[in-house]
């Protein structure tokens, strides 16, 4: 077996590896805190391009924003995951510009699948959403260790 050299900072690690996503990009997600097991990601809000006709932020948005964080916080870990199930408790519209965060925590890390809890809130520290996923570990970042 080759020995893979762990890389010693695994967020600034994690945040070179999500400059070549298009998606993270394009759409304007901010990788805020990485720590073991856990993430922060955000995006301003700006009305323009995230309301809706009703004139509140599209829920796709917020869905999206969400599910940016995921991928993440199992890299934090060393897993490579995808999504298996994905729920999102709606619980305060936004109803203007704001900057929407996302903190996620690893409630479950097994062989194959894990379990990750986030909250969404505003700039007020406002609950915007409650997101209950569970994740498919498709491979492991082999440089990135479990625990650090």
């Amino acid at each position: 077996m080759i020995a893979v050299e762990q890389v010693k900072d695994v967020p600034a690690y994690i945040r070179q590896m999500y400059t070549d996503n298009n998606f993270m990009t394009k759409f304007g997600v901010h990788i805020g805190e990485i720590k073991c097991g856990s993430a922060e990601v955000s995006i301003d809000v700006d009305p323009a391009k995230h309301f809706n006709h009703r004139d509140i932020c599209h829920g796709g948005v917020m869905l999206a924003l969400a599910d940016s964080v995921l991928g993440v916080t199992g890299a934090s870990v060393g897993a490579v995951v995808a999504t298996l199930n994905f729920s999102m408790n709606f619980i305060k519209g936004v109803h203007e510009p704001t900057t929407l965060t996302v903190r996620s925590h690893i409630k479950h890390s097994g062989h194959s699948t894990m379990v990750i809890e986030a909250e969404m809130t505003d700039s007020k520290k406002n609950l915007i959403g409650t997101i209950l996923t569970t994740m498919f570990v498709v491979d492991r970042f082999k440089e990135i260790p479990a625990k650090w």
